[in-house]
């Protein structure tokens, strides 16, 4: 539950302590609140009494070029949020916790596409692919931001929070955004699930000794039962423990492997075939799905949910570069044969007695996390895409999440680096790349844009830095395509 002040019109009483009206949180307002501000609210007063106010969501700009008249009438108060998260039960406020918050972002970045980067990287090596990843991170800090800042704007339009992505393409991108969106949002799900039971499935069959389609149907079973039997505790509890082996495995992993590190071999940089790399790399550092949800745990605090997003992927990005360092620095000599692609990993896990249960453990397990997030969303949107009843164990939703990503993973166990390749290429730079700047720059320039609604704005440079960062989004997926139209001509 949360409390709203937005432009939706509220007359508020003046109250010298809190109190509840039709089960709005009302505070009172001291003078020493009353100030002008770059994040604020613009009250007026709607009758001249001296008992109620008309409070509106508006930026700073909203208080400038008004008239005398209207200077003498109308102030801006202050406010350090949009709304407060209240508990049903209690009434007491319960603020949302930035480091909770910057840790979302860590964990839901840390994910599968982990284990991919330094397959997709060897051909260029350490310091080339360290530059490819930094690069990789800003512009997914931008984008992260820049959909934090049109999802408060929509929550302070609507007067709500829990502001999904279809709702911000909606208001921001009309009908064609909104389809746009879902179906984006629908392929990456897909994508990704793919990818993760087909790598699943053979980690499974080496360890149990099981043949790849049972192994892929038992893991699709275990963690999709979880999804849709077990209660929110305990679905995050289970989360809880499979965080805690991934970090244990990493740093068994990191401290096995690290003694036999060829420090020259990081040296290697050939920027030649970065490009390639691209794509995977962008992948393991989404995190903008949750930030919606980072937005309305935080109130709308905009310097807060700023703080969460930069720190936050801080950590995915220290955490890459020693991986990328430890298993590139580990096998100096891997690359590609004969049109193949070899997996550093597999060779550490075959090579090394030590390593390769580690290896083994913190694979499954980046995958096991990824998988319950991405099983809840792709279901809970398939859910409202078909308008299927609210509050209850919807099945048919789980059926179309697990079901599709199952078989076609038996079709071709081999898919996981090409699942993992289109959903980077078409499903993050479309839906994390050129959708957050196209409705950013609706919101910031379009005419039909409420300026009522603008508060500050995260990221700087204007329309440069928008045009930017869709211009890079559309060479990323122009050049895969031109890539593969050339590869398809050369075989044929």
């Amino acid at each position: 539950m949360f409390v709203s002040l937005t432009n939706t019109f509220l007359r508020l009483p003046i109250a010298t302590k809190p109190f509840l009206v039709n089960e709005v949180l009302l505070l009172p307002l001291p003078k020493s609140q009353i100030l002008s501000s770059s994040f604020g609210f613009k009250s007026k007063t709607l009758f001249r009494t001296e008992t109620s106010r008309l409070f509106k969501c508006l930026p700073q700009s909203g208080t400038k070029g008004t008239t005398e008249e209207e200077e003498g009438e109308e102030k801006v108060v202050e406010f350090e949020r949009l709304f407060s998260n209240l508990n049903r039960s209690t009434l007491k406020r319960e603020s949302g916790n930035l480091s909770s918050a910057i840790f979302l972002v860590a964990g839901t970045t840390v994910g599968a596409g982990i284990l991919a980067i330094p397959a997709v990287t060897q051909e260029s090596g350490f310091l080339a692919s360290a530059v490819a990843c930094i690069l990789c991170w800003a512009f997914m800090v931008v984008t992260g931001l820049l959909v934090a800042e049109v999802n408060v704007n929509t929550m302070c339009e609507l007067g709500s929070g829990g502001v999904s992505l279809v709702s911000m393409a909606k208001r921001t991108l009309g009908s064609v955004g909104v389809q746009v969106t879902s179906w984006a949002y629908i392929f990456y799900h897909y994508a990704l699930l793919v990818a993760y039971t087909a790598r699943s499935s053979g980690i499974l069959t080496n360890f149990l000794g099981i043949p790849i389609w049972e192994s892929a149907t038992l893991f699709s079973l275990v963690l999709g039962g979880i999804c849709f039997f077990g209660s929110q505790r305990f679905i995050g509890a289970a989360n809880g423990v499979l965080v805690f082996g991934l970090i244990a495995s990493f740093a068994a992993l990191v401290a096995v492997v690290s003694g036999d590190l060829h420090w020259e071999a990081l040296l290697k940089a050939n920027f030649d075939a970065v490009p390639m790399s691209i794509p995977i790399v962008a992948l393991s550092f989404v995190y903008q799905n949750v930030v919606p949800v980072l937005c309305t745990n935080l109130e709308g605090d905009l310097p807060k949910v700023r703080t969460a997003i930069v720190l936050g992927m801080s950590i995915p990005l220290g955490l890459f570069l020693v991986w990328n360092a430890v298993i590139l620095g580990s096998f100096p000599d891997a690359g590609v044969v004969a049109e193949k692609m070899i997996d550093p990993l597999q060779q550490l896990r075959s090579s090394s007695v030590f390593a390769g249960p580690f290896v083994e453990a913190f694979s499954l397990l980046a995958i096991a996390t990824s998988y319950i997030g991405f099983v809840l969303g792709l279901s809970d949107f398939l859910s409202d895409l078909l308008k299927l009843p609210t509050g209850e164990n919807k099945p048919l939703s789980y059926l179309l999440t697990l079901v599709p990503p199952l078989l076609l993973s038996l079709l071709d166990p081999e898919i996981f680096f090409r699942a993992l390749d289109f959903a980077g290429t078409y499903g993050v730079m479309v839906l994390f790349g050129i959708l957050p700047a196209a409705m950013s720059w609706s919101d910031r320039y379009s005419a039909s844009s409420s300026t009522a609604t603008s508060l500050p704005q995260l990221v700087p440079g204007g329309k440069l830095t928008l045009s930017l960062v869709m211009g890079a989004a559309g060479y990323v997926i122009l050049s895969e395509i031109v890539e593969k139209f050339s590869q398809y001509l050369s075989v044929s």
